[in-house]
């Protein structure tokens, strides 16, 4: 049987570590720019930079690591990139000193794990190194989102938001001094903790349900593009038409941060509705996140109210969309969605 309390704890080690190495690469943004002529290079360097450090601290504390990451480092191996190349080494030597380029391009490929038979059982983490590419480009919101599986289901989730204030009433859209993270066991609860005092006892979060009348505040990308907009529209016009509820300011940021926020109280849904034919949402983009707001309260399932299934490969294959809401919220929502034949093309 699996030590949860320790997995936990190694998963908040990486994340914090990582959050902090991404915090130097975002701080750096005009000078990597303009060392690599690449206006997207500093996401790239803090991507890799993040995945090796998660790597090296799962290794050395829990031994070989199965590990499903969003990169491999290919790129980096091509001669054209030598400048990205010697901007993640050294943003890797900013926590682990003795690391060679050698060293951490290995690190950075054992996230090619692959997680064939694991739908039986098996176990693996999973790891978002930066979700959020526009929201770091822009200097704004963005997440490290590391989750454990277990028999297709999240059991341990850790998430830095190196930008994300801890109170509550702070903006979102102006980036914070310290950011925070973000912890859940399964059948334990979520927690928060200042990345200020990244070794403080975690504060509980509790998401409570909306309230009969209460306006319904939709968390949303600031990219437009990452929910059908349309449809969205259409579900909370049809849950207004219906009930005492009011549509609300849409609490707009990038990145699994959305679950975070919605689980803390200051949402009361993220939804993200296909876009597309065939559309398939990687585990990566999600694991953490859905742990962290469903031990927070929340409801977190597809747009047809199944249960993420996490043990299908590197997709959610089984699955169509997300939703994420207050229990009430979300009801309404499936409701809606059902009603209004909402599906995939």
């Amino acid at each position: 049987m699996q030590d949860h309390a320790h997995l936990l704890t190694t998963a908040r080690h990486a994340v914090t570590a990582a959050s902090g190495v991404c915090r130097r690469v975002q701080q750096r943004l005009d000078d990597l720019r303009a060392i690599t002529k690449d206006d997207k290079s500093p996401v790239t360097v803090a991507d890799f930079a993040s995945q090796a450090v998660v790597a090296k601290i799962l290794e050395d504390t829990l031994g070989p690591a199965k590990l499903v990451g969003e990169e491999d480092a290919d790129f980096l191996r091509d001669p054209a990139n030598r400048a990205q190349t010697d901007a993640v080494v050294e943003a890797v030597q900013t926590y682990f000193p003795e690391l060679d380029e050698a060293e951490t391009l290995r690190l950075i490929d054992t996230g090619n794990a692959d997680t064939a038979g694991d739908q039986a059982g098996g176990a693996f983490w999973t790891l978002d190194p930066i979700d959020g590419t526009k929201g770091f480009l822009r200097g704004q919101q963005y997440a490290v989102a590391l989750g454990y599986i277990e028999g297709g289901t999240p059991t341990v989730g850790a998430m830095g938001c190196p930008n994300l204030p801890t109170d509550h009433a702070a903006p979102l859209n102006t980036p914070d001094a310290h950011g925070c993270v973000y912890l859940a066991v399964k059948g334990q609860g979520a927690s928060q903790v200042s990345l200020q005092n990244p070794d403080a006892d975690p504060a509980p979060i509790t998401r409570n349900d909306l309230a009969a009348g209460g306006p319904i505040n939709v968390c949303a990308s600031v990219e437009k593009g990452h929910t059908n907009v349309s449809d969205e529209d259409r579900i909370l016009e049809r849950i207004v038409e219906r009930t005492d509820h009011a549509v609300g300011t849409p609490v707009r940021l990038d990145s699994q941060c959305k679950y975070a926020v919605t689980a803390r109280g200051q949402a009361d849904a993220y939804l993200r509705l296909p876009t597309r034919p065939g559309y398939v949402e990687r585990i990566w983009d999600h694991a953490a996140g859905a742990i962290i707001a469903t031990e927070a309260g929340c409801t977190v399932t597809d747009i047809f109210g199944s249960s993420l299934d996490f043990g299908q490969g590197r997709g959610l294959e089984k699955n169509k969309g997300i939703v994420c809401a207050a229990p009430r919220v979300h009801a309404l929502v499936i409701e809606a969605i059902e009603a209004l034949g909402i599906k995939p093309a």
